[in-house]
């Protein structure tokens, strides 16, 4: 008798029950969440008196929320600016000061003693909870706190200045706060792919007598591409979706209107405002910020793509 076929074992398909849980945990708590949205955006859906009254309403909930239909203000376009605004100062900041900082610590020439303990501290911000951050700041930079009232002893502010109450110093101090809080965590993402560059590349450069800023411009940049790519994307929709520093820091006691003159106010902000009172414009205006945030991440993404990419795209696909 011939020899039994062995049966052969598919280890291949043990791998999708290694996937799966990412997989279901998506499809429970993003996809649907979000195609519930699109579905609740064409509805009138709102409380009174505690009942529900729901009617199909198609697009008049983004009319209204846009303000194009009579007697409706055009807030969402007043809370991006904000937006957009607050994470613009925070973001340019933080993106030069992290790659400054990557580049030093990562710099065979300087070798800077002790870049664990600095890559600890750097990181340490991101960490503590928004709460204890907005507490803090707002404990400093108050009318009469211990920062505030050293500027004014210095001459650098009048007697009666107060951040708080200023567009500049609400925007401006919620900006510093989101870029202390994340500045060390776009670091050490660049550190990272800084340390994933070729140091052999840095070293026929340093033979060919290049500076230290043409390797920068020529080399750290554009191979850090893929980082820098993935820390634009990720910052701006954490960014156009930020709500709990500017929903912490300058509200009222009613909260969810930012102080000075609802200048601080997020479309986050805006959107859990609504939600207690029409859940149907509060799903239009998650639907705003959804396609806002596409249309940020497909430009930085088409920003960001190699040129030789682009013209092999253009050549129809030949070398």
């Amino acid at each position: 008798m011939g020899k039994k076929k062995r049966k052969r074992v598919n280890y291949g398909r043990y791998g999708y029950f290694f996937i799966a849980p990412f997989f279901i945990t998506y499809l429970l708590f993003q996809l649907w969440p979000l195609i519930n949205t699109f579905y609740y955006s064409t509805l009138s859906y709102y409380k009174r008196n505690g009942r529900e009254f729901v009617s199909f309403a198609g697009l008049q909930n983004f009319i209204n929320v846009l303000g194009l239909s009579a007697g409706e203000r055009a807030y969402v376009i007043s809370y991006l600016k904000n937006t957009l605004i607050m994470w613009g100062c925070n973001f340019i900041p933080q993106i030069l000061v992290s790659l400054l900082l990557a580049v030093w610590l990562t710099d065979q020439k300087v070798k800077v003693k002790g870049t664990g303990v600095m890559k600890v501290i750097v990181y340490l911000p991101s960490i503590i909870t928004a709460a204890s951050v907005s507490v803090l700041f707002k404990a400093l930079f108050s009318q009469y706190g211990p920062i505030t009232q050293t500027l004014k002893n210095w001459g650098l502010l009048s007697s009666n200045f107060d951040f708080l109450s200023t567009v500049a110093g609400s925007r401006g101090l919620i900006s510093l706060i989101l870029w202390w809080m994340w500045f060390g965590n776009t670091t050490l993402l660049l550190i990272s792919g800084v340390l994933g560059i070729d140091p052999g590349l840095f070293e026929a450069a340093d033979i060919d007598g290049a500076t230290g800023f043409k390797k920068f411009r020529y080399i750290t940049l554009p191979l850090l591409k893929p980082i820098m790519l993935y820390t634009l994307v990720t910052s701006a929709i954490g960014g156009l979706q930020m709500y709990d520093i500017p929903a912490l820091f300058n509200v009222p006691e009613t909260g969810l209107v930012g102080l000075p003159d609802d200048k601080t106010t997020t479309m986050a902000m805006y959107i859990m405002r609504l939600y207690n009172s029409d859940v149907g414009k509060a799903a239009a205006v998650s639907v705003i910020l959804f396609i806002v945030t596409l249309i940020v991440s497909l430009i930085l993404f088409a920003s960001m793509r190699d040129k030789d990419e682009k013209k092999i795209r253009k050549g129809g696909g030949h070398a």
